[in-house]
């Protein structure tokens, strides 16, 4: 028997104990919330966690869209095709994104998909035992080509930890720095909170200033769904112009809400990330794409000013060519456009592994906790979040949002906390760095992965540079208990040698039955 079939029984429960909450769409005491009886504790961390789960099909038939971004939606659509075709097909051909809801939307909270794997009866089971893990995991993680390695296993109901080599160790992390990105941005800020993009004018120079808010998804795109929109900010400026009588203005753009540099330490013209500035359209990208590397405009902020100014100029508004400014006190508002809420913007920076959100978010927890919106400044923030929720942070360094400067360190006690933590029901608005995980064999940077594993089983967020493989996420063993995971491997002798064999760790996981009898 295939491990896919396997673990095919386990979605299927997941599928059938999936309740109405599904297409509600709302967050526990958000506005007009339904009040709901309050599980237990560790009943609330694991059905939390395994969001996931929710991609058999059917659950995914009867989900609606969960955000703006149509990610949700994606998800279902594609779940239907891999049940049609036996989970064998992983190309993404089979399926295709439906069309998102108008507007923006929060995520959602996390289902109570554990139900029909135990309920609180699953959270009352014994853990794995750490000697049946450690049979089961040490062949794996001892793998010479993993180099240098620092794992944690922890059961997400309860905390503990189940397993671990050297957890304490603190390794370059990768992008499984996002992760403490999401955690510590939705600390701050919260999940409903949005990033602004707005216009100002200022009536002693007749000069009309658009201000970066510091949303890396506002989008120049026609069409576009969910995201701000900069064609949307053009027109409303041009018609409160309008209203005034002011048909030739001079442009500028202010981009001092972030400080310092703005290139990131692996330097410009990285095809990773463009420069990290306040104000950008499409993430300064030079094509149609929305995620993964390609060519970045030299100025994002120039660029998007420039484009702005030609938008106007449809409406029937002359503009300057835009040079950098700076607001006043005395400038009035003239319109303005708000990003999807955090909550969403988490969960497509963890998909995707999008280093712009990423670095982004970093720079708005320094904003949000006073701290320098710079590098240096945007790490102090995160670190000092993440230590305000009595997070393990004895040898962490952060050096960025994203994890793409090789000086960060953290450690898997580390990152296995912090998923417990974003699992936690006293933090629910830590939920997204949950659900925004990657699905093993569905979606984001783990959709070719899992071919014939735990698909559907592991949510993990991957980390890859040279020399540099991580993974940390979620799982659901045999027995229906939910664990949390962080594997990191530095100095790897070969990237797919490494992937390859986190990706059986991570599978060994799910396929463990490693209980005290």
């Amino acid at each position: 028997m295939r491990i896919a079939d396997a673990v095919r029984p386990r979605l299927a429960r997941v599928a059938a104990a999936t309740g109405p909450w599904f297409t509600r769409g709302r967050r526990p005491g958000s506005p007009q919330a339904p009040r709901v009886a309050r599980p237990g504790t560790g009943w609330y961390t694991a059905t939390a966690a395994t969001a996931g789960l929710a991609l058999a099909a059917g659950v995914a038939t009867a989900a609606g869209p969960w955000d703006s971004s149509g990610q949700r939606t994606a998800e279902r659509h594609r779940a239907v095709a891999l049940e049609a075709s036996r989970g064998t097909d992983h190309d993404g051909s089979r399926a295709r994104a439906g069309t998102p809801p108008r507007g923006p939307q929060a995520a959602p909270p996390a289902p109570s998909v554990l139900t029909g794997l135990g309920g609180t009866a699953t959270a009352a089971r014994s853990a794995p035992a750490g000697k049946a893990l450690a049979a089961v995991l040490d062949p794996l993680l001892k793998d010479p080509v993993l180099g240098r390695r620092s794992a944690a296993v922890v059961d997400a109901a309860t905390g503990r930890r189940l397993y671990g080599a050297d957890s304490g160790n603190a390794l370059t992390p990768a992008s499984t720095t996002k992760i403490a990105t999401a955690v510590a941005a939705l600390s701050a800020l919260g999940p409903d909170h949005r990033l602004t993009t707005r216009t100002v004018y200022e009536p002693d120079t007749e000069e009309v200033v658009l201000v970066g808010g510091g949303d890396p998804t506002l989008t120049a795109r026609k069409n576009a769904k969910g995201a701000a929109s900069l064609r949307d900010l053009a027109a409303r400026t041009a018609a409160a112009l309008a209203k005034r009588g002011v048909r030739k203005v001079t442009l500028s753009y202010d981009t001092t809400l972030y400080k310092g540099d703005t290139a990131h330490p692996i330097g410009r013209g990285n095809e990773n990330l463009a420069a990290v500035t306040p104000l950008m359209a499409d993430e300064g990208r030079t094509d149609d794409s929305s995620s993964g590397p390609v060519k970045r405009v030299a100025d994002p902020a120039a660029e998007a000013a420039r484009t702005f100014g030609d938008l106007l100029k449809e409406h029937g508004i002359t503009a300057t060519p835009p040079g950098p400014s700076k607001s006043t006190t005395r400038a009035t508002t003239l319109a303005a456009v708000s990003s999807p809420p955090l909550s969403s913007l988490v969960e497509r920076m963890l998909t995707n592994s999008d280093n712009d959100i990423a670095e982004a978010l970093a720079r708005h927890t320094a904003v949000a906790t006073g701290k320098r919106a710079d590098f240096a400044g945007a790490g102090a923030a995160v670190t000092a979040r993440l230590k305000a929720l009595k997070l393990p942070v004895k040898g962490v360094v952060i050096k960025d949002g994203s994890g793409l400067d090789r000086g960060g360190r953290l450690t898997a006690d580390l990152l296995t906390a912090l998923l417990v933590k974003a699992g936690d029901p006293a933090h629910p608005e830590l939920r997204s760095a949950l659900t925004g995980l990657p699905v093993a064999g569905f979606t984001g940077t783990l959709s070719g992965r899992y071919a014939d594993g735990a698909a559907g089983l592991v949510r993990a967020k991957t980390g890859t540079l040279t020399g540099v493989n991580t993974l940390a996420g979620t799982v659901v063993d045999r027995d229906g208990r939910l664990l949390a995971f962080a594997f990191l491997a530095n100095d790897t002798a070969g990237a797919e040698a490494a992937q390859s064999t986190l990706d059986k760790a991570a599978t060994a996981l799910a396929t463990c039955g490693c209980r005290t009898r």
